[in-house]
């Protein structure tokens, strides 16, 4: 029986791509807005392409601590690229909106003067000695904001453009990617199904 993994409709995601990915290592996706479902869910992916402020507007009230309480719980949940920012307390991006504040630290923007913004393509991950899930390789990353620092409790990945900066966290079966493993060709299904192993 495939592993079935609720797919959390931010409003900002772009689904059909981690659908797809999904599908291909053998996983049944349903995209899910009920906090009830997703409290209850075996895995629950949280996506995002856009603005972290917009996504905040729908995940406030039951779905934001549904979401808490399975991070907080160390069941398994992937975020993917906006998805990573979400858990963090906020971002530079949408100053004044708190994000879910489950991993200390704020986005930060890269510099546009001496680097080109958003980072879209290819880029090296190399993870730390801590990370079970996360192997080193090449993912496919399209961001403008970044988290400096590696948060303290997480093993994490670190990728460099301009600055060295935590390109993904990973606590248990609890996994925050910058990078799209949807969209990083055999690496990415490698991780996809590691984590739905965890």
């Amino acid at each position: 029986m495939k592993p079935i993994v609720r797919v959390v409709r931010t409003g900002t995601a772009n689904l059909a791509s981690v659908v797809a990915s999904l599908r291909r290592v053998d996983a049944e996706p349903v995209l899910c807005a009920d906090p009830a479902l997703l409290r209850a869910a075996d895995r629950v992916v949280l996506p995002g392409v856009g603005a972290l402020g917009a996504a905040m507007g729908t995940l406030q009230g039951d779905l934001g601590d549904a979401l808490r309480a399975r991070v907080e719980a160390g069941r398994p949940t992937l975020a993917i690229c906006l998805g990573l920012q979400l858990l963090l307390e906020g971002s530079d991006e949408s100053p004044g909106v708190p994000a879910l504040g489950l991993v200390p630290g704020r986005a930060r923007r890269f510099d546009g003067d001496a680097l080109r913004v958003p980072q879209l393509g290819w880029n090296r991950v190399e993870p730390d000695a801590g990370c079970r899930l996360l192997e080193p390789g090449y993912a496919y990353f399209a961001h403008s904001f970044y988290l400096p620092d590696a948060p303290e409790g997480w093993a994490v990945a670190r990728t460099t453009h301009g600055v060295t900066y935590t390109s993904a966290l990973e606590r248990g079966p609890v996994l925050a990617c910058q990078f799209h493993p949807e969209l990083s060709g055999a690496w990415g299904l490698g991780l996809l199904a590691r984590w739905l192993e965890a």
